[in-house]
């Protein structure tokens, strides 16, 4: 093995040596040791085999009716997919028409929409179709709709699944 060096005036000096010392192994402060951690006798802290014991067991805490992955919260998704625009084969909630979904403390939902267009021929009965059906959702204490045009329905709001339905993929 060669080990390199250069002296003052810049020329490389080398020698040759049999081999080099290992690296120190690292350390564990003491303090460490007498807090709490464990040694294996020499002096060294042992790890626990189950360091993770428990952690990897761990389940999510379970979202609350209200919330996205709740029992409620789900049930409307459900219920706004098997709603149809009339005009296009596509579901309401895959077509972007669906800005919000919010579910109050006391089960009362509120659901924030748009149509295609303010011309839509729908315009007067799909909020009242949207109120009904999320209304019929078990758990649902009562079902508002407000329908807003700001921001506009555009193309891009539809999932891709939509997109793929209509040949738009």
């Amino acid at each position: 093995m060669m080990n390199e060096q250069t002296n003052d005036s810049g020329k490389i000096l080398t020698e040759e040596v049999e081999s080099v010392a290992p690296p120190p192994r690292a350390r564990v402060d003491l303090d460490a040791l007498e807090s709490g951690g464990e040694s294996d006798g020499q002096g060294e802290p042992a790890r626990k085999p189950d360091y993770l014991d428990g952690f990897l067991a761990q389940r999510p805490p379970a979202a609350a009716a209200g919330e996205p992955g709740g029992e409620i919260y789900e049930g409307v998704i459900e219920a706004l997919k098997e709603i149809f625009d009339p005009e296009i084969p596509v579901n309401i909630y895959d077509l972007g028409l669906i800005y919000g979904v919010e579910v109050a403390d006391n089960a009362h939902v509120v659901v924030t929409m748009t149509l295609t267009t303010p011309h839509c021929p729908v315009a007067e009965s799909m909020p009242g179709e949207v109120e009904l059906r999320v209304g019929a959702v078990p758990g649902v204490g009562s079902a508002e709709v407000n329908l807003i045009w700001d921001p506009p329905w555009d193309p891009q709001k539809m999932s891709d699944e939509a997109k793929l339905e209509l040949g738009m993929l």
